[in-house]
């Protein structure tokens, strides 16, 4: 968020779990929140109930989760895209309109009677499209209102307006209902979206520095951000670990109500109050967790929050003590907020701002797909087996998936500086090409002796995995057969567009660092000789126009000569 209401860094990170809301635009942003979950939890039960009202089908009311879910898979990438190249602050108006006025209308037909189960669904949908294209764009707010060092505080803090949003939302929707009707709470739940859109609309955000090109295309920046987590280890650990543990997790949320209903045999009271452990566990978790910080890694933490919600499983499945279970539902709810909260963390401080929002997209699209692919198959082991072996099995697999910490290690990114080193040299134009031209080869020759070439193409296939990162398509080194010691180092990309967007986002660190390397090999009185080529398309000729005798054979020779 603006630089105008963010907080200097500290030097030290704050034990207190309550330091990120000194700062009066997220202490404000996070009140909203609040209510504004609160609303979201109400509508769930109100679609719920009123669907059950409408029809008596299973299926039609097991489809609500369905239109609720189905738009992340739909647009996670896309929305992660836009966030990247659009006015954040305006398109957070956009979807928070747009949700507002999705409930207000599911409100106004439900209170005149005129809900259908079908119309009921498609106003679910489309609530479910303005979420997935609000998700990754609302979690790239909190990184730009607090300071690095807080944001595992300030995480936790969005965590514990969830929970306690979740602990007393179903309550209050129930007694809307019970006292008024499903239409009211779909009333409550759209106006509840006014505070965040005044909240957001009041966001007095700094102009950021506005690109003269034109915005990249979706579907070329979608390809982007596939490319940089590939070649971004640290995500591509989050992204692993992420979905390996939802994958296990998903067997709580999945069969928990089954275990109430055929194990337990309690009624659906004792499953709210179930949930409501969780979300005391989860508050609970957001006030030891800058101490966590403080004393234990990512990498302890995440692990030692795994084998609690394995506990957790193990309990649900075999114990029938209320007390007990309590407990472990609580512990749980602790876990899975530590779990979380150190992957948001981390997928949101590896990766610079320009990217942030794409990488977040993905990371929601990996969780939801272990929620999601876990679900079904803990559901198909207890339809074929039995519940408690399944939750067992999910136990299990989560014990297991704590290995992956010697391949997949994470790592906190709260110190990496993303500012860039230096900017990058401008070009040598004879002509101004055009931004959709391309594709665009880069080159840099450089002279090196031949028992130091291996060392130099070492640090070359370093910088490759970056230029990749940075959006090239091809990358390598070549070698001048008739002169040993000219080596060129070339990379593509797919327009001359994209190639001045590195331009603007300057040369990283770990690039400038990586060239200063390179550069020792370098020999020769002149610096390396750095080349712009753009692919050139011939064009067919007009049939009056006269063709040169022998240009045909010249362009071949031409193209021959500097192909061989």
């Amino acid at each position: 968020m603006p630089a105008s209401v963010s907080a200097p860094a500290a030097p030290a990170a704050s034990t207190s779990p309550f330091t990120p809301l000194r700062i009066p635009f997220f202490r404000m942003l996070w009140i909203a929140s609040f209510v504004s979950n609160i609303g979201t939890w109400m509508q769930n039960v109100g679609a719920v109930g009123l669907m059950t009202e409408l029809t008596p089908s299973p299926i039609l009311v097991s489809l609500l989760q369905t239109a609720s879910a189905l738009p992340v898979f739909l647009l996670s990438l896309p929305a992660g895209a836009l966030a990247d190249l659009v006015d954040r602050r305006k398109m957070l108006l956009l979807t928070q309109t747009w949700m507002a006025g999705t409930a207000l209308v599911l409100a106004t037909v439900t209170l005149l009677g005129f809900t259908t189960p079908w119309l009921l669904l498609l106003l679910t949908f489309m609530l479910g499209l303005g979420g997935a294209l609000n998700n990754p764009v609302w979690q790239t707010v909190t990184p730009e209102l607090v300071p690095r060092k807080e944001l595992p505080q300030a995480i936790a803090l969005n965590s514990v307006s969830f929970n306690l949003a979740r602990a007393f939302g179903p309550a209050l929707g129930g007694l809307v209902i019970g006292y008024f009707s499903a239409g009211a709470a779909f009333l409550i739940n759209g106006l509840s979206f006014l505070a965040t859109m005044y909240m957001v609309w009041s966001w007095k955000r700094e102009p950021q520095a506005t690109s003269p090109l034109a915005g990249e295309r979706i579907l070329a920046a979608i390809r982007g951000g596939i490319r940089y987590a590939r070649y971004a280890p640290p995500v591509q650990n989050i992204l692993v670990r992420g979905v390996s543990f939802t994958f296990g997790a998903s067997a709580l949320f999945a069969l928990m109500p089954a275990v109430v209903a055929r194990r337990l045999h309690e009624p659906t009271s004792f499953y709210s109050l179930l949930l409501s452990c969780m979300g005391l566990g989860a508050v609970l978790g957001a006030f030891i967790l800058p101490r966590l910080n403080k004393y234990l890694s990512i990498n302890w933490r995440v692990t030692a929050a795994t084998v609690a919600f394995a506990a957790g499983l193990l309990g649900l499945a075999f114990a029938d003590n209320h007390w007990l279970l309590y407990a472990l539902l609580t512990l749980v709810g602790l876990a899975w907020m530590l779990v979380l909260n150190s992957f948001s963390v981390g997928v949101q401080t590896v990766v610079p701002r320009w990217v942030q929002a794409r990488t977040i997209s993905l990371y929601l699209l990996t969780i939801q797909g272990g929620m999601a692919l876990g679900s079904i198959v803990w559901g198909g082991v207890a339809e074929r087996v039995d519940i408690s072996w399944a939750l067992a099995g999910a136990a299990v697999w989560l014990l297991l998936s704590t290995l992956l910490v010697l391949r997949f290690a994470l790592s906190s990114g709260e110190t990496i500086d993303f500012t860039p080193a230096r900017p990058r040299l401008e070009p040598v134009l004879a002509e101004e090409p055009v931004p959709t031209q391309g594709p665009v080869i880069v080159t840099t020759t450089y002279h090196v002796a031949p028992e130091h070439r291996q060392a130099f193409v070492f640090i070359m296939d370093q910088l490759a995995d970056i230029r990749r990162r940075e959006g090239a398509i091809r990358v390598g080194t070549y070698a001048d057969l008739a002169d040993p010691s000219r080596l060129v180092e070339y990379f593509m990309v797919e327009t001359w567009e994209e190639h001045e967007q590195q331009h603007e986002r300057g040369v990283s660190r770990e690039e400038a660092e990586l060239k200063i390397r390179a550069r020792q090999f370098h020999i020769g009185p002149e610096p390396p000789v750095i080349a712009h080529l753009l692919a050139q398309h011939a064009l067919p000729l007009a049939p009056e126009q006269p063709m040169v005798p022998g240009s045909t054979r010249l362009v071949a020779s031409t193209a021959g000569e500097a192909t061989s």
